[in-house]
């Protein structure tokens, strides 16, 4: 029986730094030449990060990389290697670069496969940078028994038609390359996160092991960059189906494993637990605001603790990254603020065990209503609710470049959705780590967090949510209820259901066009929001496009 020793490399890369990045995948093949590995397996765009944007068209950032692989081509000495880079296009025409793998072995590069299928969708924007090719090449690596490696990129795995109802397109490079010989399959891939991804992810890999009676090996980016995050769980899966090696969820990891290629079923199996539910999605946070962080040369953060539930849930989630003593907690209160808001403040923070400023922002409130008295109307509005949200804003950002440290905003993706938020007030911050999640959801996350304990105040939990902003105010004052608000959102948002279908589901046609116009007339806020940390299938920002003057009666019930 024939079998190949392979090394899988799931590791975190920063975007551009090539130096860095390299630095990382020289270790990673010592190590693996360490373990006798025969194939050692990097992800897509290694050597650049993902995603690089338009780094790809700078001609000095991509000769600089192709240096670094040329250096490390040098070091593969008695060990094959797949690493992830940006390929010159040989040809005359078409985008200037490629997608690429390279093929390393004792001091060379032997080889490289370009990606097919260049996804442009969602967070995606590939074909603006890269040209496709139509064909892949199968490898053969070394031996008496010369093992044929088929070897794709992320996208180029993700056209199993029995999996689609609807598949992007009319290529399957999985197929083609088993027809072209290949023996064992490895998909190199930089493949972000969203809610159980990782099992959909398996079921897919699952299906074209089966389908062709190969070994497939995954390995996957892990690391946040901007606002993707990327969960690893690197496999090697079975021609039956089964995981036979599954790497660590969120975290950099290393794994050897023995292939038997001509075997239909792992004998043995090296599977590392999963988060799940409530779990992965605060540990994807946790990672995305400890990476946007660190790669963004920041240690320290601070956030705006109102004594609500965002606020609590941000704060908690901000210690999960960076530890207690890179935290700021700091508490703003107005004459609308009530005492058990100013108590449940201090109490999330002594029970985080993270510094806290006490900062009331009232005798700045009054100042300005003073100067304003000519313009603003004798009964207090939304423009008084605005200045106040927005002088808490100045006040972080004056602490935040006072300290350095990153403020993080605090709204929850059901706010950012409807609008009911203050632009250069409670949206001003570097990062947005809860804006993918909704307001139902983020109760769900409190209490996960409280599971060994009373983290979140009882209190925080239980009252009414309310922005504070004038007398007795509650957010069902302004919203219909966020069970409501949050189900219409999932329809129209993430299941793409009409506003009829809305209707005909059972909501009510009224409230389905009210979150329907507010969701759309708040396109230009969420235009200038803070980046969003992914967490679902359709998260606001770069994979959420829509104009903002436009009309959206079309959209409506009718």
């Amino acid at each position: 029986m024939s079998s190949l020793r392979v090394a899988l490399a799931q590791l975190n890369y920063t975007v551009g730094d090539v130096a860095g990045n390299a630095e990382t995948i020289e270790s990673a093949i010592q190590r693996a030449r360490e373990a006798n590995a025969d194939l050692v397996v990097f992800s897509e765009l290694a050597l650049v990060g993902y995603p690089p944007q338009d780094l790809v068209k700078r001609d000095s950032f991509v000769d600089a990389q192709l240096g670094a692989l040329d250096r490390i081509a040098k070091k593969t000495r008695n060990i094959t290697t797949l690493i992830g880079f940006v390929a010159h296009n040989p040809d005359e025409y078409g985008k200037a670069v490629q997608n690429a793998v390279a093929v390393c072995r004792d001091g060379e590069i032997v080889g490289q496969t370009e990606k097919r299928l260049l996804p442009t969708y969602d967070v995606f924007d590939e074909d603006r940078y890269f040209e496709a090719v139509e064909r892949q090449p199968v490898h053969a690596l070394p031996g008496a028994d010369a093992i044929g490696l088929g070897v794709s990129i992320c996208e180029d795995a993700w056209n199993e038609p029995d999996i689609w109802e609807r598949p992007q397109y009319d290529a399957d490079p999985i197929e083609d390359l088993v027809t072209m010989g290949a023996d064992m399959l490895v998909n190199c891939s930089a493949s972000p996160f969203y809610g159980d991804k990782g099992v959909f992810r398996e079921r897919l890999f699952g299906a074209h092991a089966t389908d062709h009676g190969k070994w497939l090996v995954f390995v996957n980016q892990v690391g946040a960059n901007d606002e993707l995050v990327f969960d690893g769980r690197s496999f090697v899966v079975a021609p039956d189906g089964t995981i036979a090696c599954r790497l660590a969820a969120f975290e950099e990891d290393f794994a050897v494993y023995d292939v038997p290629i001509d075997a239909t079923s792992a004998d043995e199996r090296d599977i590392a637990d999963e988060p799940t539910g409530s779990a992965e999605i605060r540990d994807a946070l946790a990672l995305g605001i400890r990476d946007y962080g660190h790669k963004s040369g920041f240690e320290n953060v601070l956030v705006g603790l109102s004594g609500g539930i965002d606020s609590a849930v941000t704060a908690a989630l901000a210690v999960d990254a960076l530890g207690p003593r890179h935290v700021l907690g700091v508490a703003m209160a107005t004459r609308y603020t009530s005492d058990e808001s100013k108590a449940d403040a201090r109490t999330l923070a002594a029970n985080l065990d993270i510094d806290f400023l006490d900062v009331p922002i009232e005798d700045t409130f009054e100042s300005f209503e003073t100067e304003l008295v000519s313009i603003l109307d004798a009964t207090p509005g939304v423009t008084e609710e605005n200045v106040q949200a927005r002088i808490r804003g100045t006040t972080l950002m004056a602490i935040a470049n006072e300290q350095n440290r990153l403020l993080l905003a605090t709204g929850n993706r059901s706010e950012l959705a409807v609008g009911y938020c203050t632009l250069y007030g409670d949206m001003c911050g570097a990062l947005a780590p809860l804006a993918d999640c909704p307001k139902t959801f983020v109760y769900e996350l409190a209490e996960h967090m409280n599971e060994r304990g009373d983290i979140i105040p009882r209190r925080v939990i239980k009252k009414p949510p309310s922005a504070e902003l004038r007398a007795d105010q509650t957010d069902e004052d302004d919203l219909p209820p966020y069970e409501i608000l949050d189900s219409i959102l999932a329809g129209y948002v993430d299941e793409g259901k009409t506003a009829a279908e809305l209707v005909e589901s059972g909501y009510d046609r009224e409230t389905v066009r009210r979150v329907l116009s507010m969701l759309h007339r708040s396109e230009y806020k969420r235009f200038q929001a803070a980046p969003v940390l992914k967490v679902s299938p359709k998260a606001f920002g770069v994979g959420w496009r829509y104009p903002l003057a436009a009309k959206y009666g079309t959209v409506l019930p009718e």
